[in-house]
């Protein structure tokens, strides 16, 4: 792997969800019991995947949920240095990233944004539920706000601080609204038809397309970096397919369990 790094005209990641899990971003476990013991104790919901997509019937708790779930996996500090170490491999580097994960973290460990394709949206963002209008808006204020109204607070790093008094609801005025129609709003992760693709998410994604026409036919390296089979079209068919065209190209997968590569490449 450093032979096709050192080596390779371009290096293009792959990378999913297990790599942030080992950036110390994990959904469950002793993590979720801190934060959201009152939610397991009240509805039994086991991890914070779990209730992202639970069938909430009060929008006041839905958010309580969600606050607390985006600021732990996109704005509290990073637990450990992993996302680091793959930039100082990279930097000086012809490299271009492809992620499903929704957490920022490549940015935030100094990747340039530049080079970076996020194509499942960003959870530190809030678009029209309809959707109205295509645009984003940054919610890291009103999600402190949330989280405050709570009764959490936060220490100078900026880690989470459960109170004695925590609320699993916060204030109706507190749910964010359109700007546009005064609809409900979500944050940005494709669930459906209703994702909005912002001109950002247009513009990196031409980025991509020129990255992988540029050397659809030369020496790039695909690495793909804990990449599971929840939506394997994006990242891990896809290079697959692009690897079997191109017999100038290399392939390598980093995953505990799922590593497995087709015969033909």
């Amino acid at each position: 792997l450093i032979s096709y790094i050192s080596t390779s005209k371009a290096i293009l990641i792959g990378a999913g969800a297990g790599l942030s899990v080992s950036a110390g971003f994990n959904l469950s476990g002793e993590k979720f019991q801190k934060y959201f013991f009152d939610f397991q104790k009240k509805y039994n919901i086991t991890d914070m995947y779990e209730g992202s997509f639970y069938s909430w019937t009060k929008a006041t708790e839905f958010w309580a949920f969600m606050s607390r779930n985006i600021y732990l996996n996109r704005f509290s500090p990073i637990p450990k240095n992993t996302y680091n170490i793959l930039y100082e491999i990279l930097k000086d580097k012809n490299y271009f990233i492809l992620t499903t994960n929704v957490d920022h973290l490549f940015q935030r460990a100094g990747f340039d944004k530049n080079r970076l394709y996020y194509m499942q949206g960003d959870m530190g963002l809030l678009q029209c539920k309809k959707p109205c209008h295509n645009k984003n808006y940054e919610n890291y204020n009103i999600i402190k706000e949330m989280l405050i109204a709570q009764g959490f607070s936060f220490d100078e790093k900026g880690e989470l601080i459960v109170g004695n008094n925590i609320k699993t609801e916060i204030n109706e005025n507190l749910i964010p609204k359109c700007p546009i129609c005064e609809g409900e709003m979500e944050f940005n992760l494709r669930g459906g038809y209703n994702f909005v693709q912002d001109d950002g998410w247009y513009e990196h994604r031409k980025l991509y397309s020129d990255f992988i026409d540029k050397y659809k036919n030369d020496g790039i390296l695909y690495i793909e970096i804990g990449v599971g089979y929840d939506t394997p079209s994006i990242i891990k068919y896809n290079f697959f397919g692009q690897v079997s065209a191109n017999e100038k190209s290399k392939f390598v997968t980093i995953n505990l369990e799922k590593s497995e590569i087709p015969e033909n490449i």
